[in-house]
C-alpha cells in the first residue's frame, strides 16, 4: 500500500468508529438533535471517504451502506430481533 491508499483507508476507519459511536448513544438518546446532526454529517464524510478510496483503489465492503436519518432516531423505533413475532 502506498502512503495515500494508508491515509484514506485511516481516515475512512476513522469516521466509521466515530459513527459506530454516534449510532450507540443515539440509541439510548434518539431525541438528541446535536448528536443526530453529527451522526449524519459523519455519515456524509464517511461516504465521500468510501467513494474517493473506490475510485482509487476498489471496493471496501460488498453490502450497503448507512444513509441519513431523521428524529427521532429510526434504528431505534424498529423492533429489536427478539421482539419480532414470527
Amino acid at each position: 500500500m502506498n502512503r495515500q491508499q494508508v491515509r484514506m483507508l485511516r481516515e475512512i476507519q476513522e469516521l466509521e468508529f466515530a459513527a459506530l459511536e454516534m449510532n450507540l448513544y443515539l440509541d439510548t438518546h434518539p431525541e438528541d438533535e446535536t448528536a443526530l446532526s453529527t451522526f449524519n454529517s459523519l455519515v456524509s464524510r464517511l461516504a465521500g471517504a468510501r467513494r474517493a478510496y473506490e475510485a482509487e483503489y476498489g471496493p471496501l465492503i460488498n453490502f450497503g451502506h448507512s444513509s441519513p436519518s431523521r428524529l427521532p432516531w429510526q434504528w431505534i423505533e424498529e423492533p429489536w430481533p427478539w421482539d419480532i413475532e414470527y
